[in-house]
């Protein structure tokens, strides 16, 4: 009877201590918090509806206006020392699969004070278009070259 009552005791305690146990298989399925140079990373939607990304050393937001057909940068943390930012966006397809061509635009800043500017808006027909853009934005930030990727 005693070594009955010490195997279910025992039996019990294992149950326990591997039952609370976090599968490893969760720490595998987190995202990653590092990605590789070659494919965009964003933070998530902004609060501008946009998608968050790093731009050098800022945390910066993209967003489009169809009917307008521009696109704008605004930058989070503070007003940065640019004059424009270059804007590249891939050949993308809109959702009936119409062919979006790959665009250049020269986003220009919109509100520049003492140098320093948090907005940054270009237009283009082809942002015209209701797709997800895909793309890179670079440029020379305070001073320093600087570059970011972004996916809608």
């Amino acid at each position: 009877m005693k070594h009955a009552m010490i195997a279910s005791s025992f039996l019990l305690v294992l149950l326990l201590v591997t039952g609370c146990a976090k599968p490893t298989e969760e720490k595998a399925a987190e995202p990653p918090t590092q990605t590789s140079a070659s494919e965009p990373h964003s933070h998530g939607a902004g609060p501008n509806g946009g998608v968050v990304f790093d731009l050098g050393a800022q945390h910066a937001e993209f967003t489009v206006d169809h009917e307008k057909q521009e696109a704008t940068v605004l930058f989070f943390e503070s007003p940065v020392a640019a004059t424009e930012l270059i804007l590249n966006i891939q050949e993308t397809q809109t959702a009936d699969g119409t062919k979006v061509a790959p665009m250049t635009v020269t986003l220009t800043a919109t509100d520049a004070a003492d140098g320093k500017a948090s907005r940054f808006v270009g237009a283009d027909p082809g942002i015209g278009n209701v797709a997800d853009f895909t793309g890179t934005v670079s440029g020379e930030i305070d001073g320093k070259p600087a570059s970011g990727e972004f996916q809608e």
